[in-house]
């Protein structure tokens, strides 16, 4: 057997067709070409079953000898969140299968080829919603903790969240104007996060705790219809609904 980093090729000429999340059963008999993290992989004897994973979610795929023996030797050396590409048929799961729980639940892919685009060590926590991890590892694997569905799904929250706002505001004739984040320090709330000016030695600029005076200017101005996303930097103790 190769060394798993031998398996490794070029995505070539593959283009991936859906997303992992999105196939369901009108898709049955399509042929396919997906492209994700290998969330899970089950070994069942003659079947090897893996769940691809990408940012809209997970899609099974089975690896069987009787439809590609080349495809299902290099599953046997695939892991937990190697880069994979994966070309196949939708086919419906056998009734007993089917998953309630996931959107694609009542479909799987036959893979008729895969492709590892790059592997992975050993990672410091499994990609899993159900596992409880504490917050240091967290914030040192960050990269590795917003792979998890529930943190792209809350990023995805937030960016429809704001979008909602941002055409609702444009559809009253507001404008989005971003204001400075280099100012003066001004009496607040909170300590300011004070930053070093490389042009004058020994003064500072402060982030804003609040866009308040710009608001005001913009207001003078004859802005009187402003709003903006904007971030506050308030030098506090943490809070559950405040970042600082």
């Amino acid at each position: 057997m190769k060394k798993s980093k031998e398996f490794i090729e070029p995505m070539g000429s593959w283009k991936k067709t859906h997303s992992c999340g999105e196939l369901r059963k009108n898709d049955i008999g399509k042929e396919v070409i997906l492209m994700g993290w290998a969330q899970s992989r089950r070994d069942h004897g003659g079947l090897i079953f893996i769940d691809l994973r990408d940012r809209e979610g997970i899609s099974q795929i089975v690896f069987d000898p009787k439809d590609s023996s080349e495809a299902h030797k290099k599953a046997h050396i695939i892991k937990n969140e190697y880069v994979l590409a994966v070309k196949g048929k939708v086919v419906s799961r056998l009734a007993g299968s089917k998953n309630p729980n996931m959107s694609t639940g009542e479909i799987e892919i036959k893979a008729r080829q895969v492709k590892i685009l790059n592997i992975s060590d050993i990672l410091p926590f499994n990609i899993d919603d159900n596992i409880e991890i504490n917050d240091n590892l967290r914030l040192k694997y960050r990269y590795l903790d917003l792979r998890k569905l529930k943190m792209q799904k809350n990023l995805r929250l937030r960016h429809q969240a704001c979008m909602e706002i941002r055409n609702y505001l444009n559809s009253k004739s507001f404008l989005d104007i971003e204001t400075p984040f280099l100012t003066k320090s001004t009496p607040e709330g909170a300590r300011d996060y004070i930053v070093p000016s490389r042009v004058n030695p020994g003064k500072f600029y402060a982030l804003p705790q609040s866009p308040q005076l710009f608001k005001q200017l913009l207001m003078v101005a004859g802005f009187e219809k402003y709003y903006q996303i904007v971030r506050c930097f308030r030098d506090e103790d943490l809070r559950a609904d405040r970042a600082p």
